[in-house]
């Protein structure tokens, strides 16, 4: 099979974006409704979790993560101590990145009898995200494909493989969600297309930005609201000077208010000679950022840092945020961000430790990954941290 069939392999009828995330709105509203109604109705607040989840990652509606935070708060004072509570919980705090609070609440969700499957399942999140058990997470994702062949099993087990370093691997079990995948949402389809494009454009030593760039457009044509995947887009755009193109991506992604879209926009302006114009978007991304890192400052410590590394021209700033962020999740990538940021800042001391540090939990992963950045500087590879 050729590159441009291989690529074009999976086609889906889905549900157009744009009606999907107004459904998903006026979902929502309904089940936060059902909710007051009765709280303790089976099934509801879960619910109401899970259209926030979707709302903040694809509708990009970031107000959502404050939505969730005082949900979680609200299910304490009406039950505190039900295990069903205390997962709810931790699910919201892992979404919000304050892992060592996940933790806490599913320990105590056990201790009280919550339903093992529940925690184990919320645990192996918890620990994929922070790099902890990996080869006990990756046994266990092995086997809940095997047992469940979902779509979303197969997803979360490409992104362990990718983290790996197994791209190949990463890379079949992406496509096979996506072969396999029976349903009309364009959520999931938006997904794991931008998974890809991460995986080809971001993540294996030598990005192939083509084949990136396939798996974002599919990504934005299934979901136009999509910012991520537009911000990414627009850098790969940019990168190739396609700086008109990587306007035109952009615009449409700054009505949601995610500094990010802000950011990138500032750089393309900039490069155009726009100065004044990319001031003016580059002190509504600052703006933005520290009004996330105020509310939720580990979910946008990594991005943050990444910001201040670059247009956001504070590397002190940023050196701080990438260690809060490594500290909260010690992953390959969170070692690699806080390695190039130090380096970049002069920091060559904090470097050299870092650089142990990362050898000593990661191996020959972390030789390969960080010595591929120690002489690139942040602002080239700007984004490269999800």
């Amino acid at each position: 099979m050729t590159e441009a069939a291989l690529l074009d392999s999976e086609c889906f009828q889905t549900t157009d974006g744009d009606i999907a995330v107004v459904n998903l709105n006026s979902a929502r509203l309904r089940s936060w409704s059902r909710f007051y109604q009765d709280p303790q109705r089976s099934g509801v607040a879960e619910t109401v979790l899970e259209q926030e989840q979707l709302t903040a990652q694809f509708a990009s509606d970031l107000s959502a993560l404050g939505r969730m935070e005082a949900f979680g708060e609200q299910l304490g004072r009406l039950d505190a101590s039900s295990p069903r509570t205390l997962v709810i919980q931790a699910q919201i705090a892992s979404a919000l990145h304050r892992f060592s609070d996940a933790r806490h609440y599913l320990a105590q969700a056990s201790l009280g009898g919550a339903p093992s499957a529940d925690v184990k399942r919320v645990l192996l999140n918890v620990d994929q995200a922070c790099g902890s058990h990996l080869e006990e997470v990756l046994d266990g994702r092995r086997r809940i494909v095997a047992n469940s062949g979902r779509f979303e099993d197969r997803v979360t087990l490409g992104a362990l493989l990718a983290d790996l370093g197994e791209f190949d691997a990463a890379d079949e079990a992406y496509r096979r969600a996506l072969r396999e995948y029976q349903d009309v949402s364009p959520f999931p389809v938006a997904w794991v297309s931008f998974q890809l494009g991460m995986l080809w454009g971001e993540l294996v030593p030598e990005p192939q930005l083509a084949r990136a760039e396939h798996w974002y457009r599919k990504a934005i044509a299934s979901l136009p609201c999509y910012v991520r995947a537009r911000v990414h887009l627009a850098e790969i755009c940019s990168a190739t000077g396609r700086t008109s193109e990587a306007e035109a991506t952009l615009r449409p992604a700054l009505a949601n208010g995610d500094p990010e879209a802000s950011w990138r926009l500032a750089n393309v302006l900039k490069a155009e000679g726009r100065d004044d114009e990319a001031a003016e978007q580059l002190e509504t991304a600052r703006s933005g950022f520290e009004g996330f890192l105020n509310s939720h400052l580990l979910a946008f410590a990594d991005h943050g840092a990444e910001f201040y590394a670059g247009s956001g021209n504070d590397p002190s700033r940023a050196l701080e945020l990438a260690q809060i962020n490594l500290k909260n999740r010690p992953t390959v990538r969170a070692f690699q961000q806080t390695h190039a940021i130090a380096l970049a800042a002069g920091e060559t001391d904090a470097a050299a430790e870092i650089l142990i540090a990362a050898k000593k939990r990661w191996g020959s992963i972390a030789s390969s990954r960080l010595s591929s950045v120690a002489h690139d500087s942040p602002e080239s590879r700007e984004g490269a941290a999800a």
